[in-house]
């Protein structure tokens, strides 16, 4: 759980800078990591790299005005780890809010995440709920 908590905060930190620092992502993100984005999400595709995981959480923060996760849990190894929460997005284009199941595997290399690759319950509601 370090590992995440590392990994989360990193990811606020730098969403909440006015900056944008690539040191604050350094902290838990591997020089080459890759995110790998359904393509029914308004952030298709792979992300790579530090400057990829800026871009990423930059459309991310267009996307959602809030953005919350519960029921945290994870299994695995220091290498991989599977995560599993209740997903809780708010849609900044329209203010709809969405509640669902959300899934992840990530890969560490050296304690700095990877590579990852997420599975959202229902891409499809989040479509929708931006077109309301």
């Amino acid at each position: 759980m370090q590992i995440l908590k590392r990994m989360f905060e990193a990811e606020t930190s730098f969403m909440a800078s006015e900056k944008k620092d690539m040191a604050i992502l350094a902290r838990a993100f591997h020089p080459e990591v890759v995110v790998h984005e359904p393509t029914s999400v308004p952030y298709p595709g792979d992300w790579k790299g530090l400057d990829g995981v800026a871009g990423l959480m930059q459309q991310m923060s267009k996307a959602y005005s809030k953005m919350g996760v519960e029921d945290l849990n994870c299994c695995g190894s220091l290498n991989k780890l599977y995560v599993s929460c209740t997903l809780h997005l708010t849609l900044r284009a329209t203010g709809v809010s969405i509640t669902q199941p959300f899934t992840e595997v990530l890969r560490f290399e050296n304690g700095l995440l990877i590579e990852a690759t997420p599975f959202y319950f229902d891409t499809a509601e989040i479509q929708a709920g931006l077109l309301v």
